[in-house]
């Protein structure tokens, strides 16, 4: 069976939430987790940073290198890109994870909260995935994995907030074109997105939602596993959603994941 044994995640947004929690997976089969985020002190919000995800990257088995990065910045992204390669001599999977969220109408929706998403979510996604695959393509299997969702030109999932559905789908039109892009040069790039909300620190934005209503995060870290144990060649331009990608290996009872036992789990946006 395929493992991350020695495999090296380079990981947006990986000092909590779904980026940790994928880094966690991978770090049991003894993986090298860049984790790149901005949090290098303690937030007084949100739990976590780059250090203290590392301590539990490597009491996990796997080998953390914290970097301080915003990817917004092309040196800082660039920079941290070159820096794994330089500690861990490749780069074998990039998981786009980090993203903005701001669920509000085009009158609500500052300028300066439009041009984070789109900062963050699209244009982060391009610039990290651009840095990353020249090295990818010296990968044996390589993945490039985009935490977003599956494209649809439905109204209803623009008109209650546009912007934030202009950056999301901005990250998946990356997997759309760079899984054609690289086909030939053997580079998975593949979206998932979970069934229902997950337990993230990103609930705090969404007006109304308990996290008893969503999924652990392990969820898709379990189901962000199973497609980049895959063979690349094999397995690119999906959209996977996470209990798909569980049933695909027999895993249908998703009771473990739940928050609240016997809750019912909120669908998720962007799917009917």
């Amino acid at each position: 069976m395929t493992t991350l044994k020695n495999k090296t995640l380079f990981i947006t947004g990986g000092s909590r939430g779904i980026g940790l929690a994928i880094g966690l997976r991978a770090a049991r089969d003894g993986a090298n987790i860049s984790i790149a985020a901005k949090t290098a002190a303690p937030h007084p919000k949100l739990p976590g940073t780059i250090f203290t995800a590392a301590k539990e990257v490597e009491e996990a088995g796997g080998y953390a290198l914290p970097l301080q990065v915003d990817i917004r910045d092309e040196t800082q992204v660039y920079h941290a890109v070159e820096k794994t390669v330089s500690e861990f001599g490749g780069i074998d999977i990039l998981v786009n994870n980090a993203s903005a969220i701001n669920l509000t109408g085009t009158l609500e929706t500052p300028m300066k909260r439009y041009d984070l998403m789109q900062s963050v979510n699209a244009r982060g996604t391009f610039l990290c995935s651009q840095a990353c695959i020249p090295h990818l393509r010296k990968a044996q299997n390589p993945h490039i994995l985009t935490l977003s969702p599956p494209l649809s030109m439905k109204a209803k999932w623009f008109a209650p907030h546009v912007a934030y559905t202009m950056a999301k789908y901005g990250m998946s039109m990356c997997v759309l074109g760079m899984a054609e892009e690289f086909r030939s040069a053997g580079i998975a790039v593949n979206a998932l997105w979970p069934r229902t909300i997950v337990a993230t620190a990103a609930l705090q934005m969404i007006p109304g939602v308990k996290a008893e209503q969503g999924r652990e995060p392990e969820i898709m870290a379990d189901a962000a596993y199973v497609i980049l144990t895959r063979p690349s060649r094999e397995a690119t331009g999906n959209f996977y959603i996470d209990d798909e990608v569980l049933a695909s290996v027999g895993i249908t009872d998703l009771t473990n994941y739940s928050i609240k036992s016997g809750a019912e789990p909120l669908l998720d946006l962007f799917l009917d």
